[in-house]
């Protein structure tokens, strides 16, 4: 990385040889002599006095030399920098995700990657608005993200994980140990529909069992859901990941038409990446399909880890800046999934 010319003025100056800086540096004579004459051209003034006892510095050259040899240290200690962040050795990588991956994945994902790269820092923005999330990758915010295909911004992502969504019941309710939740149950019963970004997902467990539920109530707080349901109040729909872990007791049935979402992590390119977030990205997707390799009973989930398609939109909502930065102690007071 060093320039070529500082670095043979700076060994010409030392040695007060032409010859023995050409040597040194791998140049022939007539090529250290050329670097020079370059450099006294661009420059606009002398730099060394040559005669048959070597090459003297002129006062302007003796004047440049403390400034230049700063210079090529400088260059030095940079190129040992990025020699370290190429190894891994140092850096941060920023990431944003919903709150059900931050509160169930992220932990353990982190834990594994700090294990194997304990000088990487790492950072988490909690955002549960998609159109905040995939703007917050796009434009470079944040290094990756955890997203719900399908994704509209033209980003290079890779399916993690699919996840089923399950219908909420209260504990004693008729249908709490049944295989599966009928059509009719849905469209009759009371629904509690949580009001957030994922409003579509859930929509889509409706769709695929041909009903329209019975909204009554609208509440914008994961807990605040499994709370009503758990008192009786209907029932609802959620994440079989947000579910993991659950304060309150209910039963969780699978609907009569399965469905699921789709979980992927997503860069804007690989090609651009930086090395500790391409790190993150592999040990993500090696940490998820352990998990699920280790739980799954059968084929019960499917897993894959193949690039995904991106779908691009025509139109490019507002960025908007949400979501706070929570340092690797995961202070983050993420609410919704």
């Amino acid at each position: 990385m060093a320039n070529q010319k500082y670095e043979a003025f700076l060994h010409i100056a030392e040695t007060g040889s032409f010859k023995q800086a050409a040597h040194d540096l791998g140049y022939t004579q007539a090529g250290i002599s050329y670097l020079i004459s370059s450099m006294e051209r661009e420059l606009g003034i002398p730099l060394f006095v040559r005669d048959y006892g070597g090459a003297h510095l002129t006062s302007e050259g003796a004047e440049l030399l403390p400034w230049i040899r700063n210079i090529c240290n400088d260059e030095r200690q940079l190129a040992g920098r990025i020699a370290e962040l190429k190894h891994l050795e140092s850096g941060m990588v920023r990431v944003a995700a919903f709150t059900s991956v931050s509160i169930q994945w992220f932990p353990g994902i982190a834990k594994t990657f700090l294990a194997k790269h304990p000088g990487i820092d790492l950072q988490l923005v909690c955002l549960d608005n998609e159109d905040d999330l995939e703007q917050a990758v796009w434009r470079g915010d944040v290094d990756c993200g955890f997203f719900v295909v399908p994704i509209k911004q033209p980003l290079e992502a890779f399916s993690l994980y699919h996840d089923p969504l399950m219908v909420l019941l209260p504990p004693n309710h008729a249908l709490a140990n049944a295989a599966h939740v009928p059509a009719r149950t849905l469209a009759e019963e009371p629904y509690i529909c949580l009001q957030s970004g994922t409003l579509s997902e859930m929509a889509a467990v409706f769709r695929n069992n041909g009903v329209d539920p019975h909204v009554r109530f609208t509440i914008d707080n994961d807990y605040a859901v499994m709370s009503m349901v758990s008192a009786g109040l209907g029932f609802s729909v959620l994440s079989s990941l947000l579910l993991d872990t659950t304060p309150f007791p209910l039963a969780v049935v699978p609907p009569q038409v399965e469905t699921t979402r789709e979980i992927a992590i997503a860069v804007r390119s690989m090609e651009t990446a930086s090395a500790a977030t391409r790190a993150f990205i592999e040990t993500t997707r090696t940490w998820v399909t352990n998990r699920y390799h280790q739980e799954a009973s059968g084929d019960t989930q499917r897993m894959a880890c193949v690039p995904l398609p991106s779908r691009n939109s025509s139109t490019t909502p507002e960025a908007k800046k949400g979501g706070q930065l929570a340092a690797l102690s995961l202070a983050t007071a993420c609410a919704l999934p």
